[in-house]
């Protein structure tokens, strides 16, 4: 969509979420049946128009050398036969999820005879920012919808045919079973201002979540009028405590690192306890060796290990997304926790021991969303939490925190039934 000037871009977007604002009331009383059948026939959906797909998606994969793609980001954008596949199951496990909606809380009668219900709810109308993978445009449909929520989905220019097409079908399938068509719209413009248009319609949008950079998310936070759900960065810590299996720590460090270096769960930086560095490091650093994995060390660290490179107060605190880590010698667990709240984003550490004391102490100390105790930072995950699909990870304390499933995306409201009752 070509939009002539700020006034036609002003409108458009206010239009789009009066739409969205509209579809919500009406999305609010959609069963949770229509909601798993469109799922279900939606899947079926993109499996069967898998061509239309694929030929959306060749306009996008030939348009990707003028937006400066590199390879490995023209391969997430490409949808072969077997991702679209991938999409569609994705669907399909989240329409085995419970629908949270008209869900009772919690419940009381006081001793006046009233009844007070407290029931899950949706939010409402969602912003969804995110990057340009075509896959995260129907997860995002299909979590909000699921959740009772209208979304304006907000894809990268690089995506935006593959977006286009599978939009295109959710629709055509959500009004087959009640849903209107504009519970779900992509944002059609690829311009850039649009994004600052919504951020200011807090009156008709109720959460802004965006899924990216650093960068896009700080924007988002300092231009939003509305409730944002985000995460700034993942810098997560692997602590290895005096009273850890050094073997396990090697496992749990190094999955933790290289399992895959460009997520928000990856860990950024190793602490070590100083009573089983002396033993643990050239172990651990031989491992990363392996990978090619660069370590960041303090000075104990780098009179362990003549390789390190001495880290600045800057690296403690880097999201490296690469084959970098951070190491830090501690003297005991109360300096490991207050260094990983220093420098920690809030997303995922993790303590390696074999003690129950240690591992309480950590568990109750440590600020993130999610604390693992001897497992690898990688887990905190929707999916490996049973939540199913996420929208995302989230660092901040209200209104969600870690994974952001479908519960993620709603209140709550009372409803009280009485017989008549006023008050005296």
């Amino acid at each position: 969509m070509a939009i002539a000037d700020d006034l036609d871009l002003t409108t458009y977007c206010l239009e789009t979420a009066q739409r969205a604002k509209a579809a919500s009331r009406v999305l609010a009383t959609v069963s949770g049946q229509a909601k798993n059948d469109w799922l279900k026939a939606s899947a079926a959906a993109l499996r069967e128009n898998f061509e239309t797909i694929a030929l959306a998606n060749e306009q996008d994969l030939a348009n990707a050398p003028q937006y400066g793609l590199t390879d490995a980001a023209i391969d997430r954008l490409r949808l072969t036969q077997q991702r679209v596949d991938g999409i569609a199951s994705a669907l399909e496990e989240i329409a085995m999820f419970t629908d949270p909606i008209g869900a009772t809380i919690e419940s009381s009668i006081r001793p006046n005879g009233l009844a007070i219900n407290k029931v899950r709810v949706p939010l409402g109308v969602v912003f969804f920012i995110y990057e340009s993978r075509p896959n995260v445009t129907a997860d995002a449909a299909a979590i909000c919808v699921k959740s009772g929520n209208a979304v304006i989905l907000r894809g990268g220019k690089e995506a935006i045919h593959s977006s286009q097409a599978i939009v295109s079908i959710l629709q055509e399938k959500a009004v087959e079973f009640g849903i209107p068509a504009d519970a779900l719209q992509l944002v059609s413009t690829t311009d850039r201002a649009a994004v600052g248009h919504f951020l200011k319609l807090n009156q008709l949008i109720d959460v802004a979540i965006p899924r990216g950079g650093e960068g896009l998310i700080r924007r988002v936070s300092e231009e939003a009028t509305m409730p944002v759900i985000k995460h700034f960065a993942g810098n997560c810590h692997v602590y290895v405590d005096q009273a850890a299996d050094l073997d396990m720590a090697i496992q749990i460090t190094f999955n933790s690192k290289c399992h895959r270096y460009g997520v928000c769960n990856a860990a950024e930086s190793l602490v070590v306890h100083q009573a089983v560095a002396e033993k643990f490091l050239p172990k651990m650093a031989e491992a990363f060796a392996c990978e090619s994995v660069e370590i960041r060390g303090d000075e104990r660290t780098c009179a362990i290990l003549p390789s390190a490179v001495a880290a600045t107060d800057e690296d403690f605190g880097t999201e490296y997304l690469g084959p970098i880590i951070s190491v830090k010698i501690v003297d005991d667990i109360d300096e490991a926790i207050a260094h990983i709240n220093q420098y920690s984003s809030g997303h995922t550490e993790s303590i390696v021991t074999e003690s129950l004391s240690a591992s309480r102490k950590f568990t109750a100390q440590i600020d993130s969303s999610a604390v693992m105790v001897n497992a690898s930072t990688r887990f905190n995950d929707g999916g490996e939490f049973g939540l199913g699909a996420e929208i995302g990870i989230s660092t901040d304390k209200f209104h969600a925190r870690g994974p952001c499933g479908i519960d993620a995306l709603t209140s709550y409201k009372y409803i009280v039934m009485g017989e008549g009752h006023v008050r005296k």
